[in-house]
């Protein structure tokens, strides 16, 4: 789909687009940070006390912290599709968790929330983890990357292409890997083994982290990984410097917009697997790799509001914190994150985790954050990450193309804290298509299975429906579906329209 945006003249776009009295005068710079497999239970502000996460804390107690909102999926490629396209990650049978080699799944001429803020005037800007695919197949990682996040609307891009466990480990800039010698080229395969690659399976004596389950293909900087790689030795990323150099990329992008409003999409890796926090983290927190890199996002939050207030920008930008999907302890190496964990609760009050239909898989950490125009605060209204496409577009005053972000609903007088409102129902996306429907959680019968060995989740499957009501039992304990029969018809028909339909907007 093309993008065709009906521009407002300045003034009307300023007075209807940011309904708030006192409205700037030039369009807000803003800021999505992104954390990975952040969960709710995991950040002070969200009621951590083993970890201590202050730059965070401190957008919660200066911006609106909110409790009922959810990533798309429970899992990250879904949860990111979603977020960018407005579209619900279940309409496309590709937005799964993809190998590293994956062609694009957002292709050139979607409109996304990049592409529509760059069309109102934006420098757009995408940092770190990828996982969206890149190219149209085949991709000769040794040439010209594309397509990628330029051709769906960033300006700029500095990028891992998929996760820091899955090959290749390296960091695409634009169209080209960083740092490439061309006497040493990159092969790249998901299928079959390549000769002369050392994998963990076969050499764990050659590992400094062993694989818990699966992760024991090519090794890497001492760790094994998902997927087979051989060349790029000059190109190799050093996990412990990643956090690091993804600040170093953003706050460079955050010195170059000059004075234009931007769009920084900062998409960090922590905590994600393989947890190797820099040298200065280690230790930081007492439950092992997984803590600290908790405390290494939250350094990373501080750089980024510290470098906003440098730049004299910081009371005019919106800064969203939140996180592509629940927690997961041990999602496949040995980092003694289980045996560190202690009372650290990652899920918080509630059921479940990353992969999982319970709520823990998809409501994550959500604060947004912008001096003198959002009020401190907390709220209940649900909203979701899918919504961000409409509700930002109605910040800055574009019009969304018939057809696009066909899930994305306008729930920006909640998040700016006008309104304590936000959507009457939501479906999200684990094993099921749940449905959230004001404080009712259906999730619909399922015969797939109810726990996931590797990594301890409960996925929230059964063979009968379930029913909870959360605003008396936010840890999903009491099934009511049995006692309340006109709910569950009601709602799985529900679900069965959304299903069916093309889209949820208005």
């Amino acid at each position: 789909m093309t993008i065709h945006l009906r521009v407002l003249g300045a003034v009307v776009v300023l007075c209807a687009a940011i309904p708030m009295k006192g409205a700037p005068a030039q369009l807000p710079n803003i800021v999505i940070i992104y954390g990975d497999d952040v969960g709710y239970g995991d950040l002070g502000c969200y009621g951590a006390t083993r970890v201590r996460t202050p730059h965070i804390d401190r957008l919660a107690r200066e911006g609106l912290r909110f409790t009922d909102a959810h990533s798309d999926a429970a899992t990250c490629t879904p949860s990111r599709y979603a977020l960018l396209t407005g579209q619900h990650s279940f309409r496309n049978p590709r937005a799964r968790v993809l190998p590293g080699d994956a062609p694009a799944l957002i292709l050139p001429g979607t409109v996304t929330l990049a592409s529509l803020l760059k069309e109102r005037g934006y420098q757009t800007a995408v940092v770190g983890k990828w996982h969206l695919g890149l190219g149209a197949g085949n991709l000769d990682w040794n040439g010209t990357i594309q397509p990628g996040p330029l051709e769906i609307g960033f300006d700029y891009a500095f990028i891992m292409p998929a996760t820091g466990d899955r090959v290749p480990c390296v960091y695409v800039e634009n169209h080209r890997v960083v740092g490439l010698d061309p006497r040493d080229p990159i092969s790249v395969s998901y299928t079959d083994p390549i000769p002369g690659v050392l994998t963990g399976r076969d050499h764990p004596e050659l590992l400094r982290m062993h694989p818990s389950h699966g992760h024991d293909q090519t090794i890497v900087n001492g760790v094994s990984r998902i997927g087979y790689m051989k060349g790029g030795n000059a190109a190799l990323w050093n996990d412990e410097d990643m956090a690091a150099m993804f600040v170093r990329k953003a706050l460079d992008f955050i010195r170059r917009t000059a004075g234009r409003p931007f769009f920084l999409f900062l998409a960090t890796h922590d905590i994600h697997v393989p947890r190797l926090p820099s040298a200065r983290f280690r230790g930081e927190s007492g439950m092992g790799p997984r803590g600290d890199a908790i405390v290494q996002f939250d350094w990373t939050v501080g750089e980024i509001l510290a470098a906003l207030e440098r730049q004299g920008v910081s009371r005019n930008t919106l800064v969203i914190l939140t996180s592509d999907n629940g927690p997961v302890v041990d999602d496949g190496y040995k980092d003694e994150a289980v045996e560190l964990l202690g009372d650290h609760k990652p899920a918080g009050p509630l059921r479940g985790g990353k992969y999982s239909n319970f709520e823990a898989g998809t409501r994550v950490p959500f604060i947004v954050w912008w001096p003198g125009r959002v009020r401190p605060g907390v709220s209940d209204a649900l909203v979701s990450q899918v919504d961000l496409i409409a509700s930002l577009s109605a910040l800055v005053g574009v019009s969304l193309p018939s057809g696009a972000a066909p899930d994305s609903f306008n729930v920006l007088a909640a998040l700016i804290g006008q309104s304590k409102k936000g959507r009457d129902f939501l479906p999200v996306n684990a094993s099921v298509v749940s449905l959230r429907y004001g404080s009712w959680k259906y999730i619909p019968p399922s015969n797939r299975p109810a726990y996931n060995k590797n990594t301890n989740t409960e996925l929230g499957n059964a063979p009968e429906p379930q029913l909870y009501d959360l605003s008396s039992d936010i840890g999903e304990r009491n099934n009511l579906a049995s006692r309340q029969p006109e709910l569950v018809k009601k709602l799985q028909q529900k679900l069965d329209e959304i299903l069916r339909s093309p889209q949820t907007r208005p």
